[in-house]
């Protein structure tokens, strides 16, 4: 697992805390994927089926995660893309900010 995918890992588990009623996978362009659901926070794989996919940088995850971005915001600017169910990835967001 990259340093990265760790530090979102870590991040995520903080900030969600088992909370979030969904399936979301945040793929981190050239370092890999972190899975959020019902089971918890872990790094993804490719055959992971979910509810929506979030994929960005990992300059871009790094904001988003540490709060200098706001998840909307990094959407409407194009640096964070979405495939799947955007309410999910706003239900999501509301965890993240």
């Amino acid at each position: 697992m990259s340093d990265i995918i760790t530090e979102a890992v870590a991040a995520l588990r903080e900030k969600i805390d088992g909370e979030f009623d969904g399936s979301a996978k945040f793929e981190i362009e050239g370092e890999g994927s972190v899975v959020v659901d019902g089971a918890g926070v872990r790094e993804g794989s490719d055959g992971d089926e979910t509810e929506v996919t979030l994929t960005a940088d990992a300059d871009t995850f790094r904001e988003i995660l540490s709060g200098e971005l706001n998840p909307t915001s990094a959407f409407m600017g194009g640096r964070l893309k979405l495939d799947g169910d955007m309410g999910t990835a706003m239900r999501l967001a509301g965890h993240l900010s």
